[in-house]
């Protein structure tokens, strides 16, 4: 029987879910190689996924027009204009009436897909719930770089889509900078730290969610590094494979998920892990989708 997810729509505009390839790391500050990650995700994606997902006990997009799109030369582009070309085929997608799962690429290419989103919805209504090691709310990557990106950056990610209005969810935080936990503290927003204390239950953290609309955002360095090794900045503990399923499966069964993304898969030489744990996340996410709306 054929494995993986079936790519079987040629025009985007028919399709029902887009799968978008955002390959950029202009603004990645430790380990490159996150330009490769979409086609990496993408391949394990269409041929190494088991047909029947066990996790959600179903069959992902079964009945589904499914289209694969990639934004090309993006990592020529500068920080603003990289922005600006996710947001606008995003935006495409949306009123095209298409579920957008984005794959980058460093986590600056989410900026682009909460800038489309806030056309189509009101922000407060929506919260983005970030899987990440790190908080994403520096102003900018200033600290960084001696080369820097400015406002679009990964380190900045979560900052851009707050100023947009959004409600901001952080789990699996366990490394920041002081002005970081500073502005989440001010702006009360929840922040789900690792190795401080007892890990919380998937359905706790459902229930601090105030708004029925979620996107999900998913940088791989989010989970424990003996799960995703191959990433720019791979922390030392983050989420166990298991409890990163269940809280999906949380929140696609209490929430209504409005858009998705995992980012920050770096490949390397030898060592397939990250990308097929990363293809599993969003194989898994479409499967959970796809059950919750039949």
């Amino acid at each position: 029987m054929p494995t993986g997810l079936k790519i079987n729509c040629r025009d985007p505009s028919e399709a029902n879910i887009v799968v978008l390839c955002a390959p950029y790391d202009r603004s990645a500050s430790f380990r490159k190689g996150t330009v490769n990650g979409p086609a990496a995700i993408v391949a394990s994606l269409k041929y190494q996924m088991e047909t029947y997902d066990r996790y959600s006990q179903a069959l992902p997009a079964a009945d589904r027009k499914v289209a694969l799109c990639e934004l090309r030369n993006l990592n020529r582009c500068s920080p603003a204009t990289m922005v600006a070309r996710i947001k606008q085929e995003y935006e495409k997608h949306l009123s095209q009436g298409a579920f957008v799962l984005l794959l980058g690429g460093e986590h600056a290419v989410s900026t682009g897909a909460f800038q489309a989103l806030a056309t189509r919805y009101a922000p407060r209504e929506v919260t983005i719930v970030q899987i990440d090691a790190h908080l994403d709310l520096r102003h900018d990557d200033s600290d960084y770089s001696d080369a820097p990106s400015g406002i679009y950056a990964h380190c900045t990610v979560m900052r851009r889509a707050h100023e947009l209005g959004f409600n901001c969810v952080h789990v699996g935080t366990r490394a920041y900078a002081q002005e970081e936990m500073l502005y989440a503290r001010k702006h009360g927003l929840a922040v789900f730290e690792w190795g401080q204390g007892p890990v919380p239950e998937p359905r706790g953290i459902v229930e601090s969610i105030p708004t029925r609309l979620v996107y999900v955002t998913i940088d791989v360095d989010g989970l424990d590094p003996a799960c995703m090794p191959a990433t720019g900045t791979p922390v030392p503990g983050g989420l166990e494979w298991y409890y990163t399923i269940s809280l999906l499966k949380e929140i696609f069964w209490h929430k209504s998920v409005i858009g998705a993304d995992v980012v920050e898969v770096a490949p390397r030489p030898f060592d397939v892990v990250t990308e097929y744990g990363a293809a599993q996340l969003c194989y898994t996410m479409l499967a959970l989708r796809e059950k919750r709306n039949t």
